[in-house]
């Protein structure tokens, strides 16, 4: 059981001379903010593909106990509503996704709020979805074009993959959608916020919430009682060795990263970062 709590993000203009110190060089920034939290999330890949280089970079640029949770493309999810999916997804999987070896987390996808739970939809879509990077890499070279000549197409080893949905209507809160996730295992996210409502059922072998600012939406920061009572609910999610990720979202005011220190803290997790080394393992092609 390992507790992951991290930022959603860390290229933020408003953090800098706030959280990172001043004259910081910006491409020291995730260093940096991986000195302090245990995993962030990648935001970028919901807005669009990434190049190899950024993953490998990232890679190399965190500690070796460091783990990415990253955002599938909005492509998907709120363009193609999760229908006729099939080169995006090995887009997304060919893109250099595969190139973050050990430290690839959890892949997060968020729904529109218009999107509602379709039975039919959703568990063609989880059929879809690679369930190791073995199974990831075979869905990648099925790319599409715009992949050509910037494409990874290697794994370090054969790594289980996990997914976790973020609903945003409430027919996703349903015994036949949570039955659904179950099935697949895939995490029903806890998400603190103002605009959405909040679900927690286990559907899935680990727990992954993220905290958006509950009183104002990506403002509003947490009192030391409500991260108390999260952190309460990061131990009844870990019971039986479930792991768990915990993510905070209110970036506007730079409360995120002061949030996700102290949550950090009340649940005695130390940074100990270690190499931050690419790992010189022979790559499976």
């Amino acid at each position: 059981m390992t507790i992951y709590v991290g930022l959603s993000g860390w290229t933020y203009a408003g953090w800098r001379g706030v959280f990172y110190p001043p004259k910081l060089p910006h491409k020291r920034e995730l260093a940096y903010a991986a000195a302090h939290v245990n995993s962030i999330e990648i935001n970028g890949t919901f807005y669009s593909l990434q190049r190899p280089s950024s993953f490998e970079r990232w890679r190399d640029e965190t500690p070796d106990d460091f783990l990415f949770a990253l955002k599938g493309p909005r492509f998907l999810t709120h363009m193609k509503k999760l229908t006729g999916v099939e080169e995006a997804l090995a887009n997304f999987f060919a893109s250099g996704v595969l190139a973050l070896n050990h430290k690839l987390g959890p892949i997060l996808w968020q729904l529109p709020p218009v999107l509602r739970f379709d039975a039919d939809r959703m568990a063609r879509f989880f059929s879809q979805l690679p369930r190791d990077t073995a199974q990831a890499l075979n869905l990648a070279r099925h790319h599409g074009p715009r992949l050509v000549g910037r494409s990874h197409l290697a794994i370090d080893r054969v790594r289980p993959m996990r997914h976790a949905l973020e609903p945003r209507h409430d027919s996703f809160a349903e015994p036949e959608s949570l039955a659904l996730m179950r099935r697949y295992n895939i995490a029903l996210v806890a998400a603190d916020s103002s605009r959405w409502s909040r679900y927690e059922s286990r559907t899935a072998d680990f727990a992954y919430a993220r905290l958006h600012g509950g009183e104002e939406t990506y403002v509003s920061g947490y009192d030391d009682a409500q991260l108390r009572d999260w952190a309460g609910w990061v131990r009844r999610e870990a019971r039986g060795g479930r792991d768990v990720f915990v993510y905070f979202d209110n970036d506007a005011k730079v409360r995120a990263p002061a949030d996700a220190i102290a949550l950090a803290k009340l649940l005695k997790i130390r940074r100990q970062p270690g190499s931050i080394c690419a790992s010189g393992a022979p790559s499976i092609t």
